[in-house]
C-alpha cells in the first residue's frame, strides 16, 4: 500500500520548530529553520534533526534533501552562544559529530541544497551528505583555525575524501572560504544552480 503524502513539523519547545520536515512519498525535505540565527546548530536543533531522521527512516524515504530557511545561510555553523553555555561533559558527548554520523550513515540518500553560508558545522553538515548542490550565493568554509580550534564534527576526515588532501588542508589550515564556483571546480559540489 502506498504511503500518502505527509507533512510533519518536529515539535520544539519554541513557538516555531527549529527543524521543518516535509515528506511526500519517497522524498523528504529537512529545513533548518532558524534564519534569525543564520540557521546555526544548537542542542535543540540537533535533537529535532535526529527526530526528523527517525521519521524519515520510519517513512522509508529513499532520499532526503537538507537546506536552510531563507537565502542567507544554509547553516552558519554551531550556535556560539549555545557552545558557551555547554559544560565540559557536553564537549565529550560529540553532539554535532553524532548528528553528522547519523546523516552520513542514514539508509536514505542525503542531498545538501546549500543556499548561502555553509560555515564550520554547516560545511560539515554538507560534507556528511551524499551529494551537494550549491546556489550561486553559496559560500563554504571551515574557519575554526581562525578561532584556534579544529573542525570537530568530521570535517577533517570527510573533506579530504571529497576534494583531496591538498585542497582540504588549504581550507582547514587557512580558514579559506570557497564560493560556489570554486567549490564546483574543486569537486566539493556536483552542481551550481541559480540563486533565489
Amino acid at each position: 500500500m502506498a504511503r500518502a503524502p505527509a507533512s510533519l513539523e518536529v515539535p520544539s519547545p519554541m513557538s516555531e520548530p527549529n527543524i521543518l520536515l516535509a515528506i511526500e512519498g519517497p522524498l523528504a525535505l529537512v529545513t533548518v529553520n532558524r534564519p534569525d540565527k543564520r540557521n546555526a546548530l544548537d542542542l535543540a536543533t540537533v535533537d529535532e534533526f535526529h527526530a526528523a531522521l527517525s521519521e524519515i527512516a520510519k517513512a522509508r524515504c529513499s532520499v532526503f534533501i537538507v537546506t536552510g530557511a531563507g537565502d542567507k545561510s544554509f547553516v552558519a555553523g554551531a550556535d556560539i552562544n549555545a557552545i558557551r553555555a555547554r559544560r565540559r561533559s557536553d564537549a565529550l558527548a560529540g553532539i554535532n559529530s553524532r548528528l553528522m554520523a547519523a546523516i552520513e550513515n542514514h539508509d536514505a540518500v542525503a542531498i545538501a541544497a546549500v543556499n548561502g553560508f555553509a560555515m564550520g558545522g554547516g560545511c560539515e553538515l554538507a560534507l556528511a551528505c551524499d551529494l551537494r548542490i550549491a546556489s550561486e550565493n553559496a559560500v563554504f568554509g571551515l574557519p575554526e583555525a581562525t578561532l584556534g580550534i579544529i573542525p570537530a564534527a568530521g570535517g577533517t576526515q570527510r573533506l579530504p575524501r571529497i576534494v583531496g588532501l591538498g585542497r582540504a588542508k588549504e581550507m582547514i589550515l587557512t580558514g579559506a572560504r570557497w564560493d560556489a564556483r570554486r567549490a564546483l571546480e574543486y569537486g566539493l559540489v556536483s552542481e551550481v544552480v541559480a540563486g533565489p
